[in-house]
């Protein structure tokens, strides 16, 4: 089989309790911007139990098609299973392109699918786009620990596949009106050795929003010099109406959590506002938050590279700078 057979862009469009996770929708709409460029079109693929009623969402943020596998034994995510089903739709399909979001879901089954279907596969990309000469995805991501971009090209081997961090990409605007084609296919399951039976799964409440999807962050580095610290950008954050995040040096110091972690190897945001107290700028965290819409730096250190993409900046001991700043916005604000 050549090359020339594989046509259209996949899309694995994850899903949690039958919604869909925000990364597949950026996704589809990363994949509609290549396909465009292909000359093809944007396929979504949704596996689950009772998941057919998705497609419609799916095609509101740009499938044109989307293809349902509905079993009970894809009602919770199982790597046998999930595998066996991906690679008989691209089998079935044979797509130029398969996408799937880095999500602890998605690292776990993207590198098992491309093992199974003899191809390359390109983890945690920031971007992807198609050569104008050769049409192979050009698929780029941090090496080095993100001192270096590698982009890498798969020429020999189909489909070309990619997981992508969430957050990177931006989904198109919900169009309601859009429909698409909807396929289902039933790959038929057979246990074997490598199935798992999952006998609880404990689900954790919080009230916290996850800072992805977080329209203002206040965000704490090295500088911030303690946990106890932290309380101070949990203040201005609360006066704010937003949350409050890190960078690495801050949880590995043990003073926030991981879930609060932004940069290369934590999570990509793009908030309307990034406040960064005490941050140097280093390329690691730069790389997951440099696309907020207004971003100001707060640093004792005025050759703090984090200056160099900060909107505004203030110079200055964070413990005598946020306290004032604080007070302001609740005077403003009307709040006690």
């Amino acid at each position: 089989m050549s090359l020339q057979d594989y046509k259209g862009v996949l899309v694995f469009a994850q899903q949690l309790d039958c919604q869909v996770t925000g990364v597949s929708f950026e996704l589809i709409g990363k994949g509609k911007e290549l396909a465009t460029e292909l000359g093809t079109e944007v396929t979504a693929v949704v596996l689950g139990s009772g998941v057919q009623a998705l497609a419609d969402e799916l095609a509101a943020f740009g499938a044109d098609r989307v293809i349902v596998v509905d079993d009970p034994v894809l009602a919770e995510y199982t790597t046998e299973p999930y595998t066996h089903a991906i690679c008989t739709v691209i089998e079935q399909y044979k797509p130029e392109v398969v996408l799937f979001g880095a999500t602890a879901i998605g690292r776990d089954l993207a590198p098992r699918v491309s093992a199974r279907v003899k191809t390359g596969l390109t983890a945690d990309c920031t971007k992807l786009e198609v050569d104008a000469e050769t049409k192979n995805l050009r698929m780029t991501r941090p090496a080095f620990g993100g001192n270096i971009m590698a982009t890498i090209v798969c020429p020999d081997n189909r489909p070309q596949m990619a997981t992508v961090r969430p957050g990177v990409m931006q989904k198109i605007k919900k169009d309601t009106s859009k429909k698409a084609v909807v396929e289902v296919v039933t790959p038929g399951f057979e246990k074997n050795n490598k199935y798992v039976e999952v006998m609880e799964v404990v689900k954790t409440v919080s009230d916290k929003i996850d800072i992805m999807d977080a329209k203002i962050l206040i965000a704490g580095g090295r500088g911030v010099g303690s946990k106890d610290n932290f309380k101070l950008l949990e203040d201005l954050a609360e006066a704010l109406g937003g949350e409050v995040a890190s960078s690495r040096a801050s949880v590995d110091a043990g003073w926030t959590e991981k879930d609060q972690q932004v940069g290369q190897t934590g999570k990509t945001v793009r908030p309307n506002l990034y406040i960064a107290v005490g941050i140097s700028g280093a390329i690691q965290h730069l790389a997951g938050m440099e696309e907020a819409e207004i971003i100001i730096a707060i640093n004792k250190d005025e050759t703090a590279p984090i200056f160099d993409v900060a909107d505004y900046g203030m110079v200055g001991d964070l413990n005598k700078i946020l306290p004032i700043l604080t007070e302001q916005i609740k005077a403003a604000r009307g709040l006690k």
